[in-house]
């Protein structure tokens, strides 16, 4: 019985470890894409995008080793575990959070919108950022083959979440319904697991891909607001104006102060 108990814990952790992250980063895009589908705006024959990257000046912060001893199940992964506050690529920055700040109505996610995945591989959250529109909901899973806790900590008034989840357990959804950025998650039993849920105004935003781009589509002809937030290095703005069946090109550029 020991030996089939144990047969089966390798199977769940590699499952669990080799994961999906491309199925979730995948299903995560899809949502985007169709939140911002320029066909599902009235305005759709003129419409327009915005496209940039985010780049990072100069070296960045080396990447901080976690120390996931505390519970076997985590320590599986093999390899070096590090933190992903600063995820830079050839001077690109990934994880930023990207969203029309102002110039756009307010609007909130349909009865139908597809919930935001994000999943706990590994004993990390993935993706490390993510963003729905007000109204949206985000599904949290669990793959690992050890107890999670979801706990998110809002300043601007969405509801708290403070909820385990089994090890592969069922998924939990919660909806989000008030503007806020970079909303900390994290996992009581894991004191290194940390991710942000950006809750948007409206249905313009993205987050930065690991090659730092981003594109916005489905834009109405007009003058916005951009706005790229990252974690730890704050916020940049810029005006961008929007003509009709056009792409406008917007670059942010981040650095350690």
């Amino acid at each position: 019985m020991k030996i089939l108990r144990a047969i089966c814990f390798a199977a769940l952790a590699a499952t669990a470890l080799t994961g999906c992250k491309t199925d979730t980063a995948t299903h995560n895009a899809e949502v985007l894409d169709k939140s911002t589908n320029p066909e599902a705006a009235p305005e759709a024959q003129s419409a327009g995008a915005i496209v940039g990257v985010v780049h990072f000046a100069g070296r960045p912060p080396a990447r901080v080793p976690i120390d996931m001893s505390m519970d076997p199940a985590c320590s599986m992964t093999g390899g070096q575990n590090l933190a992903e506050q600063y995820m830079v690529s050839d001077g690109k920055l990934a994880n930023v959070f990207v969203y029309i700040k102002s110039g756009a109505p307010t609007s909130t996610a349909t009865s139908d919108a597809r919930p935001v995945v994000l999943d706990q591989k590994g004993c990390r959250y993935s993706p490390h950022v993510i963003a729905v529109q007000q109204g949206g909901s985000v599904e949290f899973r669990n793959s690992d083959p050890t107890m999670h806790n979801i706990h998110t900590i809002s300043v601007a008034g969405n509801p708290q979440v403070d909820v385990s989840e089994g090890p592969a357990g069922a998924p939990q959804t919660r909806q989000f319904t008030t503007p806020e950025l970079m909303m900390p998650i994290r996992c009581n039993n894991h004191p290194w697991m940390e991710a942000f849920l950006n809750v948007a105004p409206n249905r313009f935003f993205a987050v930065t891909r690991d090659d730092g781009t981003f594109s916005i589509p489905g834009l109405p002809p007009g003058t916005y607001t951009l706005a790229a937030v990252h974690e730890k290095l704050g916020e940049r703005d810029m005006q961008v104006t929007i003509t009709a069946k056009s792409q406008s090109r917007a670059d942010f550029t981040f650095a350690v102060k």
